[in-house]
């Protein structure tokens, strides 16, 4: 911890002469979000014992020609309701000091990196779910020639922030990409409509071994290549990777290898547009600490291959987060706008949105007709070899409407299917099969004034059963808004349990400020974001959200 604190002395040493140059310039962003809240027995919404919660951080960046370097203080005193028990006290989060040229680019300290996807490797922060993996090491960039960048990257990830400090996880991890863009890099593509990126990663990581037990890999090794083509409207990408054996308490402590492919297709112009997603992965838990679970120590990413929704039944009420130990997975996505003055898009045209996704249990095949061998390894798996188990569907589609220059709406239909055995979002068994309807309407009064408002339907013959949403937002002066949400679980089977849960929010907006006031109650449930997901706590009270940049 002394090395920690030296280093951020340092860095704001360096700030300070730097800035008595009076050159270079300060960037930066403030977000304070602080809860009071009280106890519901009702939707089993609990008191803590400090009444009150707050989380707060700020960013502090300083840009001096080629230097940089930076620093976050955060602050959880405790954390608010439902942030990960990971988060405590207050400190220093993230400290770094960076040279960038247009040749090489050099960081020390904390950085945040992407190789590719991010199958094999990504550091990134997500502060809605209380996830930072940032590294703590060095990384090196360098761009040898036009359409070079090669990557090299070394360090520990952080793990958790306990009482104001930084704790890492166990393992080291080391990384190199690199990634060609063959039209910048040779001059006879530069004219060319046929547009050719490769790439190629390697991560590897190393972690003593830890079980009296079993004789574990210390350094486990990852490896992959990736390939984008584009010609016109038309574009192809796609990336492969494997991993090598890793036992850990994902996999049961197995020595199989892993692998993973995602490929994206897709046809774009004005009025039409057509995309294809499939995803295979194995076995592809890849932490610096084998021990974890959940998103704890995570060193590569696997995206969700569903559409990401905004409405409230439809987002929060049966999510769906990637299953790290494998899933083949597809999607497809079209839109088309019907021109103006046709016959169905009549005088201000119309548009509509179709969208379906599907992940199924890969196919595992037992070794030679056992359930295991003296290698540890216990099955074989093949790429895109689904079984007949479904653990997600989603089918919907989208009206998007302007009747005139004051009044639109949208028109929306989903039909989910997710298997909550193996998600665990909900208290029901099996598959979850739900059919949600949505019309959102917006009308604007004059320049200054105007709302939207929103109808939600959810019916399904299992779980808590249906459920309704009513959404009232009024904005004035683009800089004021007001809302009011209630959201009723009607076909509860247990009628003391048909609840309303409303929610009242204000906002105000001030050039680069914002304040949020909201109070009323929030369910139990499951919060998600790009296929990662916690667990967020019944809660009735006030939350205040302020946030500035600078």
């Amino acid at each position: 911890m002394l090395k920690k604190a030296l280093f951020s002395l340092f860095i704001l040493n360096i700030i300070s002469i730097f800035s008595q140059t009076n050159s270079g310039s300060f960037t930066g962003n403030i977000e304070s979000n602080f809860q009071i809240l009280k106890a519901d027995s009702l939707i089993g919404a609990k008191l803590p014992a400090e009444k009150a919660l707050l989380n707060s951080y700020m960013n502090v960046f300083y840009t001096n020609g080629n230097f940089k370097a930076g620093m976050r203080f955060e602050s959880y005193l405790p954390r608010i309701n439902g942030y990960p028990n990971m988060f405590s006290g207050s400190g220093i989060g993230m400290r770094y000091v960076q040279y960038a040229s247009q040749f090489v680019d050099v960081t020390l300290g904390n950085f945040y990196e992407q190789f590719g996807s991010g199958l094999l490797f990504r550091s990134y922060e997500n502060r809605q779910l209380g996830y930072d993996n940032a590294m703590d090491g060095m990384r090196l960039i360098v761009r040898p020639k036009p359409g070079v960048t090669l990557k090299g990257v070394y360090g520990y990830q952080r793990l958790s922030f306990v009482d104001g400090k930084i704790q890492h996880a166990d393992g080291i991890v080391r990384g190199m990409d690199g990634e060609v863009h063959i039209n910048e890099l040779v001059k006879f593509m530069n004219e060319k409509k046929f547009d050719v990126t490769i790439g190629g990663t390697f991560v590897s990581k190393f972690q003593k071994d830890d079980d009296e037990n079993l004789v574990l890999p210390q350094n486990v090794g990852s490896y992959g290549g990736r390939l984008k083509l584009k010609y016109g409207k038309l574009f192809l990408d796609g990336e492969y990777v494997m991993k090598e054996n890793d036992p850990s308490a994902d996999n049961g402590k197995n020595y199989n290898t892993g692998h993973a492919c995602l490929i994206n297709a897709g046809y774009s112009q004005k009025g039409f547009g057509v995309n294809f997603s499939a995803k295979s992965t194995d076995n592809m838990s890849y932490r610096s600490d084998r021990n974890q679970n959940l998103a704890n120590a995570l060193i590569n990413y696997i995206p969700s291959l569903n559409k990401t929704h905004t409405y409230n039944l439809v987002s929060s009420l049966y999510p769906y987060a990637t299953q790290l130990q494998g899933e083949v997975a597809f999607q497809g996505d079209l839109i088309y706008t019907f021109k103006k003055d046709s016959k169905i898009g009549g005088k201000t045209g119309m548009t509509i949105m179709g969208n379906m996704s599907t992940t199924y249990r890969p196919m595992r095949h037992s070794v030679a007709g056992q359930v295991n061998d003296s290698s540890g390894i216990t099955y074989k798996g093949k790429l895109f070899d689904m079984s007949d188990s479904l653990y997600w569907q989603d089918i919907n589609v989208s009206i998007n409407k302007k009747i005139n220059k004051k009044l639109n709406f949208i028109l929306s239909y989903y039909n989910i299917k997710i298997n909550n055995d193996v998600s665990k979002v909900a208290i029901a068994k099996g598959i979850i099969n739900s059919h949600i309807n949505v019309l959102e309407v917006g009308y604007k009064i004059n320049k200054n004034n105007a709302f939207r408002t929103e109808l939600q339907s959810l019916i399904t013959k299992v779980d808590r059963g249906n459920w309704a949403t009513l959404l009232f937002e009024y904005n004035w002066k683009s800089n004021w808004c007001f809302s009011v949400m209630d959201q009723y679980n009607y076909g509860n089977p247990n009628t003391k349990l048909q609840i309303h849960y409303i929610v009242g929010s204000f906002s105000y907006v001030h050039e680069s400020t914002t304040f949020i006031v909201s109070v009323g109650r929030q369910r139990a449930g499951m919060f998600c974001v790009g296929g990662v997901c916690r667990v967020v706590p019944a809660q009735n009270g006030l939350t205040f959200t302020f946030t500035h940049s600078f």
